[in-house]
């Protein structure tokens, strides 16, 4: 490529491209990527580089969609990995995990102790399926032995997309900062219409309820949230009304996709229809 030099700043033209990207100025490199690819490497550092992890991120998708391709209806069930095994709320989230299984769903937790324990437990206790989506932490414990099925992962954002991706409903018990951002993840993607929507269902209301108050007082008051988006969230304080909850409304968000599936195919056809003259 021919390089001009103009009022002290190389004239490259229209520039180098390396993929989607543009490169000019000082930003074109000496060498192409196949020489970089086949060159002897001097060392390790290349695999620590971004496009390497992005590689790396793209097998974490590769991995997850195909280890939860086959679950089956399943929901996430989030809590605090603190809880002690002798607690009310560790038993609140066994019962909780073995409802869900009694009806059929898969139950997905992240994998390690406390209420994720107890739901994955609980599922075993029904013979469901137990699923267990770790993180990889420098303090995490690892996989809990109840988990049938279980996936690592090293992305926080790559974990999050496979419990919605895979989910047909969330319930949330009592925990800390990790099960907020579960929660309003799952809020923030409901309430964009990012995702269909599913049921998200709050378990002990004594727990919850300063977080209620705040946004259905000074949050709604400020205007930043509307009165409808607090509708995305119910409240309960026994694993039947959370199972329960989670069930119907699933039914329901099933029965209205059903019809909105099936009043699209009838408007296709009646399109085609009317632009065959038949």
């Amino acid at each position: 490529m021919s390089q001009r030099t103009h009022g002290g700043r190389r004239d490259d033209g229209d520039g180098y491209r390396r993929g989607p990207v543009l490169l000019r100025g000082n930003q074109i490199p000496g060498s192409t990527s196949d020489q970089r690819l086949l060159a002897k490497s001097e060392g390790a550092d290349w695999v620590h580089a971004d496009p390497w992890r992005v590689m790396r991120i793209q097998s974490e998708f590769v991995e997850g969609f195909g280890a939860l391709a086959e679950v089956g209806p399943a929901v996430s069930v989030f809590g605090s990995a603190r809880t002690k095994p002798d607690t009310a709320e560790y038993e609140l989230g066994r019962r909780v995990g073995r409802g869900l299984a009694e009806e059929g769903y898969a139950v997905i937790t992240g994998g390690g102790p406390g209420i994720m324990e107890a739901a994955n437990r609980g599922a075993c206790d029904a013979g469901g399926l137990s699923v267990g989506l770790g993180i990889e932490l420098p303090f995490e414990q690892g996989m809990n032995e109840w988990v049938d099925l279980g996936v690592n992962f090293r992305y926080f954002f790559a974990r999050k997309t496979c419990f919605v991706k895979y989910s047909q409903g969330f319930v949330v018990l009592p925990g800390g900062f990790g099960t907020f951002d579960e929660l309003f993840e799952s809020l923030t993607l409901v309430q964009t219409h990012k995702v269909t929507e599913f049921p998200i269902v709050l378990v002990g209301s004594s727990y919850w309820q300063g977080l209620l108050d705040w946004l259905s007082g000074p949050v709604l008051d400020a205007g930043t949230i509307s009165a409808s988006d607090l509708d995305l969230l119910q409240v309960v304080d026994s694993a039947d009304e959370a199972v329960r909850l989670v069930c119907e409304r699933g039914a329901q968000l099933r029965a209205e996709e059903e019809a909105a599936v099936l009043a699209n195919a009838r408007a296709e056809r009646e399109a085609e229809q009317a632009s065959t003259g038949r």
